[in-house]
Formats: structure tokens, C-alpha cells, sequence
């Protein structure tokens, strides 16, 4: 099966699939059948077959899956074997909370520098690991250094002139939290993560029940 035939859902289960792998890989697991994963995840064996034979025949009938050779196809597959450079920008609450979140450097990603227009931030060092960069240092910092992901978690009101720069600074993917769409160029991919829409899809579940489907 070729790629480009792989719906974003599928993609975007795929994380799942790893968290769940890598979880019971820590309680000495050595196999898992498509069955045991749907008891796991909450999706059916045929979808979790079906996802996984896009991308290759990882299981055997009759054993079911090896938990650390899964494991290790879908760090390749979602990328997670290799090491990302990023750079923040905006050290408000969300900025701080992804900052703080030490599993992001467990899995590879560093944050090489954060950046804000904040005065009683600039200059700040944080943990005593990186110091804070005002935001009009961007451009000259981007060309100075190779960095794989920008993270925009700035007011929406400039976070399109920010995703501009990063494109034009050479980053490949920017992960945006700030509540407007973002239009990329340079052939930069962009995965925008909007609470309020969560929250929204919450809601409406909650309110209408009938229309969930686990």
C-alpha cells in the first residue's frame, strides 16, 4: 500500500497505538494480539489491523504482535527515532506548561531557546537551562541556527507575522496553540491545537450522547 492512500485518522491514531505499545512494554509484555489492543485502546481489532497493514505486516496470526519490534516500527514510522530542535515563542501559561512538560525531551524534542516581547521575561533563565530571547532577536537567531519546529503560543494577533518568520527562518513544522489559522509556505506543515474547539467538541457530546461513538 502506498502513503499517500493513508487517511489523517489513521495518522492520527497512530499515537495511540504507541502510547498504549510503550505502556504495557513497561510491564514486561513480549506480545499482544490485535484483540488485547482493542481491549486497550477502545478501537476494534479489524480497525487496529487495518491501521497497522498501511504500513507494513508487523503481525503474525496466531502470536499477534512483538510489543518492542511495534514499538520500534511506529518510532520510525511517526518519527519519534530521531531528535527535533525547537524554539518557543510566547512564555505565557501555555508556553510555560509546554515548557515544563519534561516527556517532550524524553522522546527527543529540546527546546533550543524561547523567545518573548515580555521585558520582565527577557533575559529570565529558566531552570537554568536556556535564557529568554526577546522576540525581535528571532530572524537573526533562525539564521544562525537549524531549528526543526517552531512553537507559537503567542495573542493571535501576531502570531501570523511569528509563523512567517519561522517559515522564512527555515523550521519544518510549527506547532500552533495560538486560537487563529495560520497559513504556512515554504512547504512547512503545521498542526494547530485549539482548546476552545476541544472543549466545544466536549460540550456537544455531552449534550448529545446518541452521537458518540467510542
Amino acid at each position: 500500500m502506498t502513503k499517500q492512500n493513508i487517511s489523517l485518522s489513521v495518522i492520527k491514531r497512530l499515537p495511540k497505538y504507541y502510547r498504549y505499545l510503550e505502556s504495557i512494554n513497561d510491564k514486561g509484555i513480549i506480545r499482544v494480539s490485535s484483540k488485547e489492543l482493542s481491549e486497550i485502546t477502545g478501537l476494534t481489532a479489524s480497525q487496529i489491523r487495518q491501521d497497522l497493514n498501511h504500513f507494513g505486516c508487523f503481525g503474525q496470526q496466531g502470536y499477534g504482535y512483538n510489543v518492542s519490534e511495534l514499538i520500534s516500527e511506529l518510532s520510525k514510522i511517526i518519527g519519534v527515532d530521531k531528535k527535533y530542535s525547537m524554539v518557543l515563542i510566547g512564555y505565557g501559561n501555555i508556553g510555560h506548561a509546554l515548557y515544563k512538560y519534561r516527556s517532550f525531551r524524553d522522546l527527543g524534542y529540546e527546546f533550543k531557546n524561547v523567545f518573548d516581547k515580555d521585558p520582565d521575561l527577557v533575559s529570565e533563565k529558566i531552570d537554568g537551562e536556556v535564557e529568554v530571547k526577546n522576540i525581535d532577536d528571532l530572524e537573526d537567531y533562525l539564521k544562525e541556527e537549524k531549528i526543526d519546529i517552531g512553537i507559537i503560543a503567542t495573542p493571535k494577533e501576531v502570531a501570523q507575522d511569528i509563523c512567517d518568520k519561522l517559515c522564512e527562518g527555515g523550521v519544518k513544522g510549527i506547532w500552533n496553540f495560538s486560537p487563529v489559522d495560520l497559513k504556512v509556505k515554504n512547504g512547512v506543515v503545521i498542526e494547530s491545537v485549539h482548546l476552545d474547539e476541544s472543549l466545544f467538541t466536549l460540550t456537544y457530546f455531552m449534550n448529545s450522547p446518541e452521537d458518540f461513538i467510542f
